[in-house]
């Protein structure tokens, strides 16, 4: 019953797509100004059976109807029911339905809210819009139906990955797909600038506010799987350079160069084919970013899916999509003929584009790199976080200088004549540094340059604030947030401690200025989980503070699977991070103990980064 359900709806969502498509053309040849009334009564349609066809595919996980491939083999009737929920988008044939609605979603809204922009142009947007949806409908029926029936019926499930029964996971691919996938109408919107020649600055406001939404959504997407990573995973890291996570980093690259751009063009009319460029960039970017974790070319925790035929399908997807991109820029591309001074805002925006584009290349080939590697030579290689560190925190050094610089700029041309406030500035970001480095330790030279860099973009950020004129507290709250992040990963990575050691019930180990106890062992059933947690007591010599961490061996049922959940305690200033995991069955438990110091100051400062992503987006609605 809900398979049939599911893909009548499917069926109709295909045809609505064809059906907006036709009426959209036919309203294009009309001399008028004015969208016929039924692409709208369509839009909505196809808005509706489309989350119609969502909510049948969550209620069949909630009723555990085995019938579905999707529902066996992703969820189990003893599975607590918000998992049942999120179990809908956590595997590769939810997920992409969930990416169908998201691209409707932003059709039918980019459709009734750019009223003021001419006919055409929105037209042509959506009829680009529905050829994407079109694609992924097709993508989905053919090749990953969630509503695919299995027969015989199976009585019971296989059960969703333990690892992907958390809160922060349930939460992350909606945010993430936001992000990712809202990109699409701004992609669509940039075909359709170019076909219509609508290029203005008007252009520039018609997808401002789809692409503050977008990055500030990814932002957040990113956030919250990095949080995930931190304490599931059990290495105690949040960023580690997977391909996987790299995927979602490159589209956020690309759209922080755009946000500048538009901003640009908005104000002077220049930059339009760096607009188009990112634009049309952003989304293939996260289309390829879909291949990469959907082909099975990547090995990685992360991944949807391991099968071939997927990845060949989205890479003809992307193919189209790149080709009919570069056939379009190249029959409107022009020679701007725009004159930018070499001291003025404008500059120091195209300085930001650049380092964001230099940004972007380097994790797209340290992400490829090992594929390419692999498929030419048969050899498996693997870039990791001392490539990206090597390469990248250089220039963020001169980066976070000049995007302390860049806003204190004016437009067209500008005489500089605060030269002694950045004197000032960079003094009192070096004497802070050496005042941290006194009190505490010393350090390596670059994160010296780190942390003085950092602490300069942030005092820069906070006397904008004692300005009485023009305060953009968007802007500031953006940039100071991305100071104090630097900052905190800097402090992080330079003063993070980590023991590593074995040790059996009852057994004390002092190791430098702490000591060990693994006083307890207590075995827990959960709904559907057993665990055994251990009861370590640490105390910190030097301060003669006691604490005690349970961290967890877990054994799930369904799937059979085991996993070592992390015991954390957090304050203002530090993480105690704790692991532990049995060793081949004998009575010795490998524990890992660290210290990370002010992990909470890394995660408010990506929260108060995507408040200012909101701010723009609150002060750009008030504007138009």
């Amino acid at each position: 019953m809900l398979s049939n359900t599911g893909n009548l709806i499917l069926l109709l969502n295909i045809l609505l797509s064809f059906l907006i498509i036709y009426y959209s053309l036919k309203c294009i040849r009309l001399p008028n100004n004015i969208i016929s009334r039924n692409i709208y009564q369509l839009s909505l349609l196809q808005c509706t059976t489309i989350l119609i066809c969502f909510f049948t595919l969550v209620a069949a996980f909630l009723v555990s109807d085995f019938s579905l491939i999707t529902v066996y083999q992703n969820s189990h009737s003893l599975k607590p029911i918000f998992y049942k929920i999120s179990g809908t988008w956590g595997n590769h044939e939810g997920s992409l339905l969930l990416w169908v609605i998201i691209l409707t979603i932003f059709s039918f809204l980019f459709l009734i809210l750019n009223k003021n922009h001419p006919k055409n142009y929105r037209l042509h947007t959506l009829i680009i819009q529905n050829l994407l949806i079109l694609g992924f409908l097709f993508f989905i029926l053919l090749n990953s139906n969630p509503f695919s029936f299995v027969n015989p019926i199976p009585k019971e499930g296989l059960g969703l990955n333990p690892i992907l029964q958390d809160p922060a996971l349930a939460i992350h691919p909606p945010l993430l797909y936001i992000g990712f996938v809202g990109s699409s109408i701004y992609f669509s919107a940039a075909m359709a600038s170019m076909i219509t020649n609508y290029s203005n600055k008007l252009f520039a406001q018609s997808i401002k506010s789809w692409v503050l939404i977008s990055w500030t959504f990814q932002t957040l997407g990113i956030l919250v799987g990095s949080i995930w990573a931190y304490y599931e995973l059990g290495w105690g890291g949040f960023w580690f350079w997977d391909p996987v996570e790299n995927a979602s980093l490159l589209p956020w690259f690309a759209m922080t160069a755009l946000i500048h751009s538009l901003l640009v063009l908005e104000k002077r009319n220049s930059l339009y084919f760096w607009t188009i460029i990112l634009c049309l960039l952003t989304f293939i970017l996260s289309v390829m970013g879909t291949f990469l974790v959907r082909s099975g070319i990547l090995n990685s925790v992360h991944t949807f899916a391991n099968d071939p035929s997927r990845g060949i399908y989205i890479l003809i997807f992307l193919s189209l999509m790149i080709l009919t991109s570069i056939f379009f820029l190249f029959k409107k591309y022009k020679p701007a003929n725009d004159i930018i001074n070499s001291n003025s805002k404008e500059t120091f925006v195209l300085i930001n584009n650049w380092f964001m584009m230099f940004y972007l290349i380097t994790v797209l080939l340290g992400t490829l790199y090992p594929i390419f590697t692999d498929a030419l030579t048969s050899s498996k290689i693997s870039v990791g976080p001392p490539f990206y560190n090597s390469v990248i925190i250089p220039i963020v050094i001169i980066f976070l200088f000049l995007m302390a610089i860049g806003p204190q700029t004016r437009w067209i041309k500008n005489k500089f004549t605060n030269f002694k406030n950045i004197f000032y500035i960079i003094a009192g970001s070096i004497i802070i540094n050496f005042t941290i480095v006194y009190l505490f330790k010393s350090y390596s030279f670059i994160s010296n340059l780190i942390i003085i860099s950092s602490l300069f973009l942030i005092i820069s950020s906070v006397s904008d604030i004692l300005k009485t004129q023009n305060i953009n507290f968007s802007r500031i709250v953006s940039h100071l947030s991305f100071g104090f992040l630097i900052l905190f990963i800097g402090l992080n990575h330079n003063f993070s401690e980590e023991k590593d050691f074995n040790l059996k019930l009852g057994e004390s180990k002092k190791i430098d200025n702490y000591k060990f106890i693994l006083q307890d062992l207590e075995l827990t059933q959960k709904s559907n989980y057993k665990s055994v947690v251990g009861v370590l007591n640490v105390n910190n010599l030097s301060t003669n503070e006691d604490r005690t961490l349970k961290p967890e061996i877990r054994i799930y049922d369904n799937p059979q699977t085991l996993t070592y959940e992390a015991s954390i305690q957090t304050n203002f200033l530090r993480d105690y991070y704790l692991t532990m995991s049995n060793i081949d069955r004998s009575d010795y438990y490998n524990i890992k103990f660290q210290k990370k110091p002010l992990m909470i100051w890394i995660w408010i400062s990506v929260i108060a980064l995507s408040f200012g992503g909101f701010l723009s987006l609150f002060r750009n609605a008030k504007n138009n």
